[in-house]
């Protein structure tokens, strides 16, 4: 497939979008439902979200549950338009990356230390519960990611301000836990967990504030944090999801979230100078690449199982072998199969929506703006940027 076509996928995606005025229906918003399921207790709960998640059809409008913004996808909507702008300099980029960044500006978690977002519904699982908006590092993260650019972009002192607020969030709210190692901050403000991927993305945001103040303390948090999860990488080059405190085993699931480690490390890679990272970069890059996808550009779901092709797997290919040419790393032919395969086979190019995931005898195409939408525009414009 052509750059022209994939940009042509990508102008697609933009106007559902846009059309859409950025609000949609999301995987795990089942709780929002207007049905007393909350009468179910804590496993009636997850069952619901688990069954909605995997039903072929889209029910939602039938349980009362409606399209609604989500914080995460107006952050990973900001970052992608902010690249646009920087591709081109058109300012109907810039202008929808303002309107972005004020929503998000006005719509923050309130009661905390700094500024902090959550998921707009309430989620559950085995082991824990969220509420509504409760905040974690991983909305507040990748919401971090699109306003750092929107202001490199703009220079505006509102959006360097609320990143600095965000250090304190990091810093009071989240548990951490620390070894001989470094320290890894907690997923959430409601328990003391272990999630490598989550914790990294505080470790991303630290380093960029260095790169932006060059005050030591926000690089020895970084590379504190950065240290505490490469000394958990496998020999293979694999990290598993999480660490149980209770009885240090590791929760082994292989997916999208090896990609968000890699982005986070390179991250601090890049803007603390840290080289001390970079063999655990690179060996990861490659267990990513060899073990997580196929060659014609489709991502295993989780290892060892094949199916079903998830579209966030698919976003996640794109964007980490995308970043990695930027590094002199030569990844971006796998970044073009990953996107190829994803708009020959997960793509409706008449309503300019990504499908949810594909089985070997059918199709979930329910376009969730968050999970689908947003993921695959940000892929798209970094593929774009890595050319």
């Amino acid at each position: 497939m052509s750059n022209e076509e994939i940009h042509n996928a990508l102008q697609k995606a933009l106007a559902f979008a846009e059309q859409e005025k950025f609000k949609g229906y999301d995987p795990y918003d089942t709780l929002n439902t207007t049905l007393p399921i909350h009468y179910l207790g804590k496993w009636g709960k997850v069952l619901a979200i688990q069954f909605q998640k995997r039903f072929p059809w889209n029910i939602r409008p039938l349980l009362g549950i409606k399209k609604d913004y989500n914080p995460k996808a107006i952050g990973l909507l900001l970052q992608a338009y902010s690249n646009l702008y920087l591709l081109t300099n058109d300012e109907k980029y810039l202008n929808k990356a303002h309107t972005l960044f004020n929503w998000l500006k006005n719509n923050y978690t309130k009661g905390y230390s700094g500024y902090c977002w959550g998921y707009n519904f309430e989620w559950a699982s085995p082991v824990k519960t969220l509420q509504k908006h409760s905040p974690t590092i991983v909305v507040t993260g990748f919401i971090a990611q699109g306003i750092y650019k929107y202001y490199q972009l703009t220079k505006d002192h509102t959006a360097l301000d609320i990143l600095f607020s965000i250090n304190n969030f990091i810093e009071n709210d989240l548990p951490k836990t620390e070894d001989n190692t470094g320290v890894c901050i907690s997923y959430s403000t409601i328990s003391r967990d272990v999630c490598y991927n989550a914790s990294m993305l505080a470790a991303e945001h630290y380093a960029r504030m260095f790169a932006l103040t060059k005050k030591e303390e926000f690089k020895d948090k970084a590379i504190a944090i950065a240290r505490f999860t490469v000394n958990k990488q496998h020999q293979n080059g694999k990290w598993n999801y999480s660490l149980n405190l209770s009885d240090l085993r590791e929760r082994e699931q292989i997916d999208f979230h090896q990609g968000y480690v890699l982005d986070s490390l390179k991250e601090v890679i890049v803007h603390c100078q840290a080289n001390e990272f970079m063999n655990a970069y690179t060996k990861g890059l490659e267990f990513y690449a060899k073990n997580q996808f196929l060659p014609n550009g489709q991502a295993i779901y989780r290892l060892p199982k094949k199916y079903p092709v998830e579209i966030h797997n698919q976003s996640q290919g794109i964007i980490t072998f995308s970043r990695a040419a930027t590094l002199q790393l030569d990844y971006s032919t796998i970044a073009r199969k990953i996107a190829t395969y994803t708009i020959n086979n997960m793509f409706n190019p008449n309503k300019g929506f990504f499908y949810y995931k594909k089985y070997p005898t059918h199709t979930i195409k329910t376009p969730f703006m968050r999970w689908n939408q947003a993921w695959m525009i940000l892929a798209l414009t970094e593929y774009e940027l890595a050319q």
